[in-house]
């Protein structure tokens, strides 16, 4: 294939040219630097770049495997990760002025994963500040704008990661998601993002070890590769008190093309908890009947929310006043107003608060368990709306249904947060005016497999996740080095 289409190709395919030595790890990564000096002037998804150590590991990846030593899953692939995530000597900023020159001594647990896996960490993506909010901007680096419509929102918390991946700017993506920040992201820019249970990919440092709705996870441009990134980060480790035992190898296996047998439930607005725009709503309908022909039944139905709303708000509210209440109160002029407020909201909260939250949690978890012993899949619409102008917050009515903060337009990402339950965005249609919707996939407690399986069916039915944004128009034909985000020394 084309040398600047090898980028854009999925990541399990990227790991086979290396593998077979049809190009080689300074290669591959050398593409993907001049893809980002191509676009991302204009998408801003890539923040931080350190090429010269990147070369330096791409070049230890091509002796290894000429030498015939062993590899990982991610050998060679060249991979930026979330900003939110420290990765030792570089530059790590949270989205925020108050860390803007942070440079870590060591990798946190999921990075350790990724390097150790064989991936040529090259650079960070994009983040609002302290991943508040499902929309990309902050003050040391502004806003990632997606990749379909620049004018447009990518999505967050993870939306540099998003973008990078439809514009063919990182193999895989890690990511982060306690209100939809790998789920919305992933729909907004037409690839791939999974939610998975807590403790599936531990998490380590953490100043909340006990916590479940934050959670880590994988994304790419295909459910393969999402999965291929989630046998790299997945699996036990005794520094995380909720990890989960099991090889995660399992999740490499290759997924499900026929559905046969299946039983899968759809609702277009989670049982009429949420208000959907019409422009969601008809761009998904049409693609239900796929689950049919691939040989599942479907039934509209819906798992009870009920209380939902408030354990993830008060959770939430909780966990960002224990984690950064003292960084903002010595602070508080370097910290956006949102944030601000949702942690005034965490130290308002009294014990009796958080007790009946962690009741409605628990009976919330059991609905949701019975439901899932009736059904093998929930299908939800993965945002409530399309991408929304990327100079908004965020949206303030959704059909006719007024928004109130920066939270209340992703209840349909954070309902699911709630339960506890893996949930998986691909993607399924577009609009009349070419922007991206994702359907989002929901399955039992620690069913991972069967979201990947069927989220892998509907992709290959469909292949709307082939479509590709017009890079022409973002710029490719000029690449511009001297746009290229460097790490300081």
């Amino acid at each position: 294939m084309p040398l600047n289409e090898i980028c854009d190709r999925p990541a399990v395919e990227q790991a086979a040219l290396l593998r077979n030595r049809e190009i080689s790890a300074v290669e591959l990564l050398d593409l993907h630097l001049e893809r980002i000096a191509a676009v991302n002037g204009v998408v801003n998804a890539v923040v931080t770049l350190v090429p010269d150590d990147a070369r330096a590991r791409a070049r230890e990846a091509d002796r290894r495997l000429a030498a015939g030593e062993p590899v990982g899953p991610l050998h060679g692939l060249p991979v930026a990760c979330k900003d939110t995530h420290d990765t030792a000597g570089i530059r790590t900023t949270f989205g925020s002025r108050a860390l803007a020159d942070n440079v870590p001594e060591a990798d946190e647990l999921i990075i350790e994963r990724i390097r150790g896996a064989g991936a040529v960490v090259f650079g960070k993506t994009n983040v609002p500040e302290f991943a508040a909010g499902s929309h990309t901007f902050n003050d040391v680096f502004g806003v990632t704008r997606n990749p379909y419509d620049p004018n447009r929102s990518a999505g967050g918390s993870s939306g540099g990661a998003a973008a990078a991946l439809a514009a063919g700017m990182t193999s895989v993506a890690d990511g982060s998601d306690m209100g939809g920040s790998l789920r919305n992201p992933a729909s907004f820019c037409n690839v791939v993002g999974l939610r998975p249970s807590p403790g599936r990919v531990p998490s380590w440092p953490t100043a909340v070890p006990w916590a479940t709705m934050g959670v880590q996870g994988p994304m790419g441009r295909t459910v393969a590769d999402t999965a291929l990134l989630l046998s790299a980060i997945a699996g036990p480790d005794p520094r995380s008190p909720i990890a989960i035992d099991g090889d995660p190898s399992v999740f490499a296996r290759p997924l499900a093309t026929d559905l046969t047998g299946m039983r899968i439930a759809w609702s277009p607005d989670l049982g009429g908890a949420v208000p959907v725009d019409g422009a969601v709503r008809d761009a998904l309908a049409p693609q239900i009947p796929v689950f049919e022909q691939l040989g599942a039944t479907i039934q509209e139905a819906s798992p009870d929310f009920g209380g939902a709303e408030e354990v993830f708000r008060t959770l939430r509210a909780w966990q960002f006043h224990r984690m950064l209440g003292e960084v903002v109160e010595r602070s508080p002029e370097l910290f956006k107003d949102s944030l601000k407020w949702n942690i005034d909201v965490g130290r308002a909260l009294s014990g009796p608060d958080v007790s009946r939250a962690e009741q409605l949690h628990g009976r919330l978890f059991e609905r949701v368990r019975r439901f899932f012993e009736r059904y093998d899949a929930l299908l939800l619409p993965t945002v409530q709306v399309l991408p929304f102008p990327a100079e908004q917050e965020f949206p303030v009515e959704i059909d006719g249904v007024r928004q109130e903060t920066y939270l209340d337009w992703m209840r349909s990402v954070y309902f699911v947060s709630a339960t506890g339950c893996p949930a998986l965005s691909v993607p399924a249609a577009f609009s009349p005016e070419g922007l991206p919707v994702g359907l989002q996939i929901v399955t039992a407690h620690r069913a991972e497999l069967t979201a990947l399986d069927v989220g892998h069916a509907f992709e290959q039915a469909t292949r709307v996740g082939d479509r590709r944004p017009d890079l022409v128009a973002l710029g490719l034909e000029a690449p511009d080095v001297s746009r290229l985000p460097r790490s300081p020394e």
